[in-house]
């Protein structure tokens, strides 16, 4: 693939052109990366302190005796948001949901153990252990290409 950059002072908006024989899932790719919005912000509460939480350090945000949770590599952060609002925030490449009640980060996975019948065990790299739920085991499936 080759690409070409022209900077145009006059230009005021950034503009792809694609120029090919034929659409290929490459393609199809950068497009859709492209037309994504850029991931928005995670605001996190311990105590009376609040930070921004980076996405890439999140390993699992799960719903627990009616409040929403984040794991982190800094510890564990109460959210205020409601897990489909965070699903429409998360970068949609790296996050993925596993059950009503829980959303991973497919980064932070170690391996998923296949040898239960109807569902997926989740191993995080920080020694935690999920399930995918039965009603999300072809997604995970299909996000995995299994």
């Amino acid at each position: 693939m080759q690409i070409e950059i022209r900077i145009d002072e006059t230009c005021k908006e950034p503009k792809f052109i694609v120029v090919t024989d034929r659409m290929t899932d490459e393609l199809n790719d950068a497009v859709r990366r492209l037309s994504e919005t850029a991931p928005q912000m995670i605001a996190g509460f311990r105590g009376d302190t609040l930070k921004v939480l980076d996405q890439p350090q999140i390993s699992r945000i799960y719903a627990a005796a009616g409040k929403i949770r984040a794991v982190t590599d800094s510890g564990e952060y109460l959210l205020r948001l409601r897990l489909y609002e965070l699903e429409e925030r998360l970068d949609k490449t790296r996050f993925v949901r596993i059950s009503n009640s829980e959303i991973i980060n497919l980064k932070k996975v170690r391996d998923f153990d296949l040898s239960f019948a109807g569902t997926i065990c989740v191993h995080l790299l920080d020694g935690t252990v999920t399930y995918v739920s039965r009603r999300y085991v072809a997604k995970i499936k299909q996000v995995l290409g299994i």
